[in-house]
């Protein structure tokens, strides 16, 4: 039976990264897979030899002497903790997309646009790789990648001039990912899961993930893509909407930056801070709105009709909820691999069968070169599971080297394919980009900044 659900893990895998091949969205293998392997599970639960106790993360001893009932009482405790951490990581990033909305609904963001002042190619790259790598370590990746694009959309006109900024983009804001606990979903899963800590993390990821970036866009600023200036007229659009833009930026960034501080003084979880910047923020959204409130849809001829009352009604109609129930599925889908202790026997398999690259090299056991592999690996298939895995692979203690080389490893591996990040694909979507164009043009500056990077780390780890 394991084979079965290993088989059935493995297909609707396949399914996820053929999407575009298939016309289904991954949302849809996602949740099937899940609930089939843990359907599977449930039928043939007494014929498994082992469990993995999630909460303790040891094979449990004496499951196989466990009558049905008793077997069946623990699968369902160990569902229940798998869709506890689960849960706190689609929380806290549905409050992170929400105020990321209730900015844009002021069209806060615009304020950032007002910055870019310079004619000069070369000159608006380097300015959106910085902002790219650090606005994505304040608002996580993908939402910065949609937010610079959608400013990159307003500056550029000329849509073959664009994608090669949204492919520097895609790698700056997977880079700036990498090194903030709330940069990147990969990242975020490792601190909920208490696997790395704010402080640690930004002393062994920031050189290496700021190298990630500047080596690709030193490279890129020579190419001539991004030699002479833009020419673009100025129109209405380029001020804010709103009196409260700036306002609204500041205020919400400062209330996602402000989650972290609020974890180490409180020791809650990371969502609790984030509903509390969300409650903050969408006050002061209210009280700057100039929307006409109703309690429904038809109060009065001058109510909003769409239903959307207020500015955090408006967001939360706009959540990419597909990719939250995608995390859902995939997620919990992995935990059923884990809980049948096969990623457990995974990771015992790969540090005896893995040849070791000498003893400076090889931490905890596992060599640095299952890690790049993970990071090359994360291109190809999504690099949310990947550290899912890893999760139930290694026991190492928070804050051990490994941790953070897989945080970095899985956060900017998944540069080198256009599918292999959420930047990536949002990227796709939203300029119409080529999967083989981006491999031809965007795959090879990834890969130079990733493996510069992975260096990067092997000689900051020895430092501190």
């Amino acid at each position: 039976m394991e084979s079965i659900i290993i088989i059935v893990f493995v297909l609707g895998y396949l399914a996820i990264t053929l999407e575009h091949n298939l016309k289904i969205d991954k949302l849809i293998p996602a949740l099937v897979m899940m609930a089939v392997c843990w359907a599977l599970i449930a039928l043939s639960i007494d014929t498994f030899p082992q469990w993995f106790d999630s909460a303790k993360h040891t094979l449990l001893d004496n499951f196989g002497l466990l009558g049905h009932d008793e077997k069946m009482h623990l699968m369902e405790e160990t569902l229940l903790h798998h869709l506890g951490k689960t849960a706190e990581i689609l929380v806290f990033l549905l409050g992170a997309m929400t105020i990321v909305e209730i900015i844009d609904y002021f069209d806060g963001f615009a304020t950032i646009k007002n910055f870019v002042k310079t004619k000069s190619k070369s000159r608006i790259l380097w300015i959106f790789a910085f902002l790219a790598f650090f606005l994505s370590a304040m608002i996580d990746n993908l939402t910065a990648t949609i937010v610079l694009i959608s400013i990159l959309q307003k500056l550029i006109h000329d849509r073959d001039v664009r994608i090669w900024y949204a492919g520097l983009i895609i790698i700056a804001a997977n880079a700036g990912g990498a090194w903030s606990p709330i940069g990147d979903v990969t990242t975020t899963m490792l601190w909920i899961g208490k696997k790395v800590t704010t402080g640690h993390l930004f002393v062994y990821l920031f050189i290496p993930s700021l190298l990630c970036m500047l080596v690709p866009t030193f490279i890129a600023s020579y190419l001539p893509a991004f030699k002479g200036k833009i020419d673009n007229p100025e129109t209405e659009d380029d001020k804010p909407k709103s009196k409260y833009s700036a306002i609204m930026l500041y205020l919400g960034l400062a209330g996602i930056v402000s989650v972290p501080v609020f974890k180490t003084v409180t020791h809650l979880p990371p969502y609790v801070g984030m509903m509390l910047a969300l409650g903050v923020v969408a006050v002061f959204a209210e009280i700057y709105s100039n929307r006409k409130f109703a309690m429904s849809f038809d109060a009065d001829e001058d109510a909003d009709h769409q239903g959307h009352h207020s500015p955090v009604h408006k967001s939360l109609s706009k959540i990419e909820l597909p990719s939250i129930l995608f995390f859902l599925g995939i997620l919990m889908a992995v935990a059923a691999l884990e809980s049948l202790g096969i990623l457990f026997g995974f990771a015992s398999t790969l540090q005896d069968s893995m040849p070791m690259l000498g003893t400076e090299l090889h931490h905890a056991g596992v060599s640095d070169l299952v890690v790049l592999l993970m990071g090359v690996g994360s291109a190809v298939i999504d690099n949310v599971p990947l550290v899912a895995a890893s999760l139930g692979m290694f026991s190492e203690p928070i804050d051990n080297e490994l941790w953070h080389f897989i945080a970095y490893a899985a956060g900017t591996g998944g540069s080198m394919l256009i599918i292999g990040s959420a930047a990536g694909v949002v990227a796709m979507g939203m300029e119409k980009i080529d999967f083989f164009w981006y491999l031809k043009k965007i795959g090879w500056l990834a890969l130079i900044g990733f493996l510069v990077g992975a260096v990067a780390f092997m000689f900051t780890r020895t430092i501190f």
